[in-house]
């Protein structure tokens, strides 16, 4: 009886192995250096022929420090530190930010924990036909701690350093999914 379940067992385990081996060729390293769609130029050549817009926001606010720093992590995303080549597509990027209390001392009514987010809305645009090629929505909700009222100097810094990883992955997100359109067209 054991043997019928230890054969069963191993018969099941080769399919799934024998299929595994059948698809591994089907597999690409999204940032691999292979031709995109149509056997054109590689991914990374492709992405450094994005132009990224300054993003848009009130001078001397949060939001604009915020708005540099994610037009600055997908400039240096997309060209990898290079040189930027010609462009041939235009992002644009707009962004909305929230924060809300997550967790209030209930001795003070101060808040302990606080989310910070981040909404963006992306479009690039194909620039010798005009048309949007891709649109898409992303966010970024990070968590950061308050401390004490003695310590504003550290929830200042808090919300700085949760400002700036919400940045990183709004910037990570638009990239990926620029990636996505470059390798697979759509």
């Amino acid at each position: 009886m054991w043997w019928h379940e230890t054969k069963n067992r191993l018969t099941r385990w080769l399919a799934v192995v024998a299929l595994a081996g059948f698809t591994a060729g089907c597999f690409q390293p999204l940032y691999g250096d292979h031709p995109v769609v149509g056997g054109g130029p590689a991914l990374q050549d492709k992405l450094a022929a994005v132009d990224v817009a300054p993003i848009s926001a009130p001078n001397g606010t949060r939001l604009a420090r915020i708005a540099v720093n994610v037009r600055n992590d997908l400039i240096y995303d997309v060209t990898g530190g290079g040189a930027a080549a010609t462009p041939a597509y235009k992002l644009t990027v707009t962004m909305a930010v929230s924060q809300q209390q997550v967790i209030v001392d209930i001795n003070s009514g101060r808040p302990d924990i606080q989310n910070y987010g981040i909404n963006a809305t992306y479009t690039l645009t194909d620039l010798t036909s005009r048309k949007v090629v891709v649109s898409g929505q992303t966010f970024s909700r990070v968590s950061y701690d308050v401390p004490g009222q003695e310590q504003r100097f550290a929830g200042s810094r808090a919300l700085r350093d949760a400002e700036d990883r919400a940045a990183k992955v709004i910037s990570g997100n638009i990239k990926s999914r620029l990636a996505s359109y470059f390798v697979a067209g759509s």
